[in-house]
């Protein structure tokens, strides 16, 4: 290391609707200490991923919010540079969750480690991490899709839907992706396979897009934006459809939550499952999730996109786009 000065990105207030990236600040501070048990870790990339925005809103909800004035924290994927640790040695790849810093002092135990042979290293926070794994527990574990069955997936452009439609097609289901943009659905259908595309930002009538796009009803709906289009597919369900509730995206920056349809009849008749899950339910299976996804990234079974942002000043122009849906695939912002 030539300096001993290191950068981070601190919340300096809560966003109130859409975030700015005047709520947040990047400093310099001191580097940090290696200790026993601990290491040094270089960050490579960090991961800007929508849970963040509840967090900037200093409400407690399955996990602890941002504090102001303290560095942001999420997934990153670093190199140990210094260690004092048995457990690893200088060069290591490794993935935790980490500040946005240049470097990280992180105690061993709280890291994974990535071998980069199986696959770039960015794949650690997309395809071979969280999103991959939200992707795949939340399919698997509650959609139970069967051959046959028409799977619908909202977001399906962004880091967890383009692996959802995937897996979904590996299961032998007719998939059908909503996403924002004609290039997004073109590369849904194109590049991985998706039976069928919507963009809802140019369909006339998302309602109607949606049932000619589903002419045998909606077995399995794999919800990442909540709002109007859940509303418009709910009425499509059949006969013990499951809805996977993975995320509200279009939901996340609004004071006050819309107002939409009571669910309640449509899973009622349809005698349907709804439910909400994160992935870290499923910490304890990750190991497994990881080895199904990267032998299907191997097999060519699973594509995947990433979006990279340079530099770690423009890692909260690179989060705030998340929303503005500049992303195909995953978002990641590559530090150094």
């Amino acid at each position: 290391m030539t300096t001993n000065k290191n950068r981070e990105i601190i919340l300096i207030r809560r966003p109130e609707g859409m975030p700015r990236e005047e709520d947040f600040r990047l400093i310099e501070t001191e580097m940090p200490v290696c200790r026993d048990g601990m290491v040094l870790v270089k960050t490579l990339y960090l991961s800007v991923d929508p849970y963040m925005r509840g967090r900037m809103s200093g409400v407690k909800t399955y996990i602890s919010p941002f504090e102001l004035e303290k560095a942001i924290t999420g997934g990153i994927v670093g190199e140990v540079v210094q260690t004092k640790s048995p457990d690893l040695k200088a060069g290591d790849i490794v993935t935790g969750n980490l500040g946005w810093r240049d470097y990280n002092g992180a105690d061993s135990r709280e890291l994974r480690k990535f071998d980069p042979g199986i696959a770039p290293v960015s794949t650690a926070l997309g395809i071979l991490g969280m999103p991959g794994l939200t992707a795949y527990f939340g399919l698997l574990d509650i959609g139970k899709p069967s051959s046959g069955e028409t799977v619908v997936v909202s977001g399906a452009a962004g880091a967890v839907g383009t692996v959802v439609g995937q897996i979904a097609k590996i299961k032998g289901c007719r998939v059908v992706g909503i996403a924002g943009s004609d290039e997004k659905t073109g590369y849904l259908v194109h590049d991985l396979g998706f039976d069928a595309a919507i963009n809802y930002k140019t369909a006339p009538d998302i309602k109607k897009a949606i049932k000619d796009a589903c002419p045998n009803g909606v077995d399995i709906y794999f919800d990442n934006v909540g709002g109007e289009i859940s509303d418009a597919i709910m009425p499509l369900i059949n006969y013990k459809a499951r809805i996977v509730l993975c995320g509200q995206i279009s939901q996340y920056n609004m004071s006050k939550p819309e107002t939409g349809p009571r669910v309640q009849a449509y899973l009622l008749v349809k005698s349907a499952l709804m439910k909400g899950f994160i992935v870290i339910d499923y910490a304890d299976r990750s190991d497994e999730g990881i080895r199904q996804l990267a032998l299907w990234v191997s097999q060519k079974k699973l594509k995947y996109a990433e979006h990279i942002v340079e530099g770690l000043e423009n890692a909260p122009r690179a989060f705030i786009g998340l929303f503005k849906g500049e992303n195909l695939g995953k978002q990641i912002v590559k530090v150094s």
